[in-house]
C-alpha cells in the first residue's frame, strides 16, 4: 500500500487549518503582531516577560509590544512553516518514489509556491499589510490548499473521475472561476477594513444603491511607506467595496446553486452527494455573511466566513476532479 497519498490527506487537512487560522490572525488585527520577519521583536518566540518586553519597545518604537497580537502572528507563522516542511517532504519523497503521486510534476510547483507564500508573508509585514500582498497572500494559500487537495481526489479517489459529461464539467470550470473572484473580492473587503461599510442588510446605509467611489475603491498599487492597518479608505471608497462583494456573492450564488441543482438533479450518486454538500455550505456561507453584517462581524462567525469559502473551493474541486477524465 502506497502511504504518500495519505501524507498528503493529512497535509491538506494542515494546509486547511492554515488557511483559517490566518483568517483569524488578520480579523483580530494581529497582521502586524510582529513587526520583523521571521523572528516576532528579534526572538523565536514573542517577548512576554517585563524585561523582554521593554528590549523589544526600545527596538521597536513604533511599533509597542501586544503579548496577544504578537503569539497569534508567530503560531500562524510557525503552522505555515510546518506546512512548508510537510510540502517539501512530499516532494522529496515523490522524487524517492517516481509514480507514487500522480501528476508527478505537482509537489514541485507547490515547493515553488511554498517559496512564494513565504515571500507574500515577509512582504505583508515589511509593507503595512498592503492589500494587494495581503490578497496575494490569501489567494496563495487557497492555492496551496486546493494542489494539495488534487493530489488526493486524483490518487486516493481515482475511480470516480470522468463523470457528468463536458457540459457539467463547463458549469464547473465556470464555478471555480466565480468562486475564485469571490474569494479575491473577500480578501479585498477585508484587507481595506470594508467588512462593516455597509452595516444593514439588504440595504446599505438605508439605500439600495448607496453612494459610492469605485475609482478609488480598486486602486491596486499607492506606492510603498504607507500603514495600512485598519484602513487608508474613506467611507464612500469602502462601500464600494463592500458593494461589490454583495453583488458577487449574489452572482456567486446563483452559479453556484445551479450547480449544486444540476449535481442533484441526475447523475452518478457520487454527483448527487457532492451537490448536497456543496447546496449545504453555500446556504451557510450566505447566512454567515449576512450574520457579519447584522452582527458587527463578530471574529467567530467572520472566520467561519473565511472557512467557509476554503470548504466551497474544495467541493467545487472535487466537482472539477469528478467531471475530469483520469487521462487529464
Amino acid at each position: 500500500m502506497n502511504p504518500l497519498p495519505r501524507l498528503v490527506l493529512a497535509v491538506a487537512v494542515l494546509a486547511f487549518c492554515v488557511v483559517a487560522l490566518g483568517a483569524y490572525v488578520r480579523l483580530s488585527n494581529a497582521g502586524l503582531g510582529c513587526p520583523d520577519w521571521p523572528v516576532c521583536y528579534g526572538r523565536l518566540v514573542p517577548p512576554t516577560a517585563a524585561a523582554e518586553i521593554k528590549d523589544a519597545n526600545s527596538a521597536f518604537p513604533q511599533r509597542p509590544v501586544e503579548t496577544g497580537k504578537a503569539w497569534k502572528e508567530q503560531i500562524h507563522r510557525y503552522a505555515a512553516g510546518t506546512l512548508g516542511l510537510g510540502i517539501l517532504l512530499i516532494a522529496w519523497l515523490g522524487f524517492r518514489r517516481p509514480g507514487a503521486l500522480r501528476p508527478a510534476a505537482l509537489p514541485y510547483a507547490l515547493v515553488a509556491l511554498v517559496v512564494l507564500q513565504g515571500l507574500l508573508g515577509m512582504w505583508t509585514v515589511t509593507l503595512l499589510l498592503k492589500p494587494l500582498v495581503v490578497v496575494l497572500h490569501l489567494l496563495g494559500g487557497m492555492t496551496t490548499l486546493l494542489l494539495l487537495w488534487w493530489l488526493v481526489l486524483r490518487n486516493l479517489w481515482p475511480a470516480s473521475a470522468g463523470s457528468g459529461g463536458p457540459d457539467l464539467r463547463r458549469h464547473v470550470i465556470a464555478a471555480f472561476a466565480m468562486l475564485t473572484l469571490q474569494i479575491a473580492l473577500g480578501g479585498w473587503t477585508s484587507s481595506n477594513y470594508a467588512a462593516l461599510a455597509c452595516v444593514d442588510f439588504p440595504t446599505c446605509h438605508g439605500a439600495f444603491w448607496p453612494a459610492m467611489d469605485f475609482k478609488e475603491a480598486f486602486v491596486l498599487w499607492r506606492g510603498l511607506g504607507i500603514n495600512y492597518e485598519y484602513g487608508v479608505l474613506d467611507a464612500p471608497a469602502r462601500v464600494a467595496i463592500h458593494f461589490t462583494h454583495r453583488l458577487g456573492a449574489l452572482l456567486t450564488f446563483v452559479v453556484l446553486g445551479l450547480l449544486a441543482c444540476r449535481c442533484l438533479r441526475g447523475g452518478r450518486p457520487v454527483l448527487k452527494r457532492a451537490g448536497t454538500a456543496l447546496a449545504l455550505i453555500l446556504l451557510a456561507q450566505i447566512s454567515l455573511g449576512i450574520a457579519n453584517v447584522r452582527l458587527g462581524l463578530p471574529l467567530a462567525v467572520a472566520v467561519a466566513h473565511n472557512a467557509g469559502a476554503a470548504a466551497l473551493l474544495l467541493i467545487v474541486t472535487t466537482l472539477l476532479h469528478l467531471t475530469t477524465p483520469l487521462k487529464q
